[in-house]
């Protein structure tokens, strides 16, 4: 049983479809999400909610939450999205750069052998990685549905080929 962060902006868009989306593919896991930049306590965006609901997963519980060093010493891994938010974690909790990772990449590179998770993480040399351009996934804020629907469907396909490495 892991504990999975992911991070985005505003706790809002694509770590929120993220952590609904692992919670239904490994509900083994305690999945929970965060942002840099979040006004804590604020329901998700309705664009989320809809994307959320064409794959029929929903959590009309969520309220945004802003990264704290609790939640970087809870997690076993922190899954983000954009360059920017490896920066936050390097100025305000570098002592977490080494478990931190794109979802690309994670999904990309982390292998699914029989070792513990901590030790298949460590290998990536997560903190050493530079973030390439090939891993960002844009943030929709402030586009129509269709850009939500879009982002949720490549955060999908991602958590897709992730959840076989856990």
């Amino acid at each position: 049983m892991a504990n999975l962060l992911f991070l985005c902006t505003g706790n809002a868009a694509r770590s929120v479809m993220a952590t609904v989306m692992l919670r239904s593919l490994c509900p083994e896991h305690h999945i929970r999400g965060a942002g840099t930049f979040s006004i804590s306590g604020l329901p998700m965006s309705q664009r989320t909610r809809v994307a959320l609901a064409s794959f029929n997963l929903s959590d009309p519980n969520h309220r945004s939450h802003q990264l704290d060093d609790d939640d970087c010493e809870w997690a076993d891994l922190i899954i983000i999205f954009e360059k920017e938010h490896r920066d936050y974690i390097e100025r305000h909790h570098p002592d977490s750069m080494a478990i931190v990772g794109s979802l690309p990449r994670l999904a990309r590179e982390l292998d699914n052998s029989d070792q513990s998770l901590s030790l298949r993480i460590a290998k990536l040399d997560l903190d050493k990685s530079a973030f390439d351009p090939w891993e960002e996934i844009t943030d929709p804020a402030g586009g129509d549905q269709e850009i939500f629907d879009l982002c949720a469907k490549e955060i999908s396909a991602l958590l897709n080929q992730l959840a076989l490495r856990f």
